[in-house]
């Protein structure tokens, strides 16, 4: 059924890049050259939407692209890389997880992440540099119960900033562009460089500051004077490029063929790497969620946040687990080229989970 009402998009496709090939042959055909237009664009709409609708960016973006977000972040985290199919090793990664979805407490993701270093095909080395950082952390998590979630909050959405300039090994600087344009706004919007852009907008539009400060309760609470509100735009500006990076840039760099994929082809890869009941689900989670949010935005949002809380120590746990097996780089630039396998010796060390 998706390929019939897909079919049509990939046509319309076709006659554009038709009509405009000469024009954008280069950014379509080089991935590098695509992936820092895209990024680019991103970063500059995401800054002009916490500069002009920061409210409207905290309440319709979860909404509207939280729900496909958490799935990319399962399909490149988890699917992609295979860590479901590891058994026993899985099962005692899930666990942790499990109990952070439900307490929602970083302390649980953290623990996650320690898990997956134990778990992990790897050399003794980079368990220990993982162990040795994380295990601090989950006693900074259990010391400072909210106030590490609230740090984590605001430090994940630059974590998957990260994890996508480290998918794939680099042979161009173009990826530098949209990297120095989004570390450029954040000290931009944290230091209060572009207050003077959001007091105008302030000013043209009043209904945007009582709004904000409602957030600035949420997300900076015993924030001093004016950093609260930029901690909060900053919160927004990032949040957007969060979403970008998992819905177009890892995407695009995860692919193995350098060369764009029309509708159809996107979605049989998706189903295969998902399966399709999997995916209507998922689908019926989103459209639920947009009906929620047309009778009580505020509620469906907060609900929302809640069930997403678990992504975030996916994350973590994914990140730890790629980088003791030296798995981190997909090799995308390369057709045909896989995600990296652990070193005969790597595998020789490790224990036998799978």
């Amino acid at each position: 059924m998706m390929d019939v009402i897909l079919s049509p998009l990939d046509r319309l496709r076709r006659a554009c890049f038709r009509l405009l090939g000469r024009h954008v042959g280069t950014w379509v055909a080089r991935r590098d050259v695509r992936v820092s237009v895209l990024g680019t664009i991103a970063v500059v709409w995401a800054l002009s939407g916490a500069l002009l609708a920061p409210t409207w960016l905290l309440a319709l973006g979860p909404i509207a692209l939280g729900v496909p977000h958490v799935l990319a972040d399962v399909r490149y985290l988890v699917a992609r890389p295979g860590l479901h199919r590891r058994g026993l090793a899985a099962l005692a990664v899930a666990a942790p997880l499990a109990a952070g979805a439900v307490t929602c407490r970083l302390a649980c993701g953290l623990l996650a992440a320690v898990v997956a270093a134990f778990v992990a095909r790897g050399t003794r080395c980079r368990r220990a540099i993982a162990i040795a950082c994380l295990a601090p952390l989950v006693s900074v998590a259990v010391a400072f119960r909210g106030w590490s979630e609230l740090v984590f909050a605001h430090a994940h959405n630059a974590i998957a900033v990260g994890l996508w300039c480290a998918w794939r090994p680099r042979r161009t600087r173009w990826h530098l562009v949209p990297l120095a344009l989004f570390l450029g706004s954040s000290v931009a919007l944290a230091t209060g460089l572009l207050d003077p852009l959001w007091r105008a907008a302030v000013a043209a539009l009043p209904g945007l500051g009582a709004p904000i400060y409602s957030h600035v309760r949420d997300l900076a609470p015993r924030a001093p004077g004016d950093l609260g509100v930029r901690l909060v735009l900053l919160y927004a500006f990032a949040q957007s490029v969060h979403y970008a990076v998992w819905l177009r840039l890892v995407p695009e760099d995860d692919r193995p063929r350098p060369a764009p994929r029309g509708f159809v082809s996107s979605w049989r890869a998706l189903a295969d790497d998902l399966g399709r009941p999997f995916l209507w689900l998922t689908a019926s989670a989103a459209l639920a969620l947009i009906a929620w949010a047309c009778f009580d935005l505020v509620a469906a949002r907060a609900g929302y946040l809640r069930f997403a809380v678990f992504h975030g120590h996916l994350e973590l746990a994914a990140a730890t687990w790629l980088f003791i097996e030296r798995r981190w780089m997909v090799g995308a630039g390369d057709p045909g080229q896989q995600r990296r396998s652990p070193s005969p010796r790597a595998t020789a060390l490790a224990p036998s989970y799978a």
